[in-house]
């Protein structure tokens, strides 16, 4: 069984795609054995938990990063994660937790990376910046964790069109679709090469 983990701030729109895969039965093999969030109030925990999965809150406060991811980090492995994907995760992983699961993180960015990458592009702002520099592209990228934001090695871009007449919550929901289509399938395609 390969054993994936998620890490969530938000609502949890793409965990719910891969939830959805899973009672679907296409995701043979593959079992989501936890979801971590740092937010109590995430709506991505509540997903989880009032569908059945094992979801924890971790509470930052007082805890350096490196403290707060070890945490995490024990958490993952005391349930064997073979695969630690993140999902609206708004934290920055420290240096040891990336070392820990190296090449065993997997993130999902809203634009075409390079592009509107890095620590202060996520969320609506990164499509609204896309609309204010008027490019006639997006998509989002799925690529493994390093040390830096943004920066790990690309395992798969896809690329909508920008309309004139999108707004970012349009462009926004565009994009989601990309993603829930393609986090599922990556995840997929990572296990069978296990």
């Amino acid at each position: 069984m390969f054993k994936v983990g998620v890490l969530a701030s938000t609502k949890g729109t793409d965990l719910q795609a891969i939830i959805d895969e899973m009672k679907a039965g296409k995701m043979e093999g593959i079992e989501l054995t936890v979801v971590i969030g740092n937010k109590k109030y995430s709506y991505a925990l509540e997903r989880a938990k009032s569908q059945g999965y094992k979801s924890i809150f971790i509470d930052p406060k007082n805890l350096t990063r490196e403290e707060f991811d070890k945490k995490v980090g024990d958490i993952l492995e005391e349930n064997k994660v073979d695969l630690v994907v993140l999902v609206g995760y708004m934290r920055i992983l420290s240096t040891e937790f990336v070392k820990r699961f190296k090449h065993r993180i997997i993130n999902i960015h809203p634009a075409l990376i390079p592009k509107f990458s890095g620590e202060n592009f996520f969320g609506a702002n990164v499509h609204e910046a896309v609309l204010n520099a008027g490019e006639e592209e997006t998509g989002m990228t799925i690529h493994y964790v390093d040390e830096n934001v943004d920066t790990g090695e690309i395992i798969l871009q896809k690329k909508c069109e920008v309309l004139p007449t999108d707004t970012p919550q349009t462009l926004k929901e565009r994009v989601q679709e990309l993603e829930k289509k393609w986090y599922p399938e990556i995840i997929r395609r990572l296990a069978k090469e296990k």
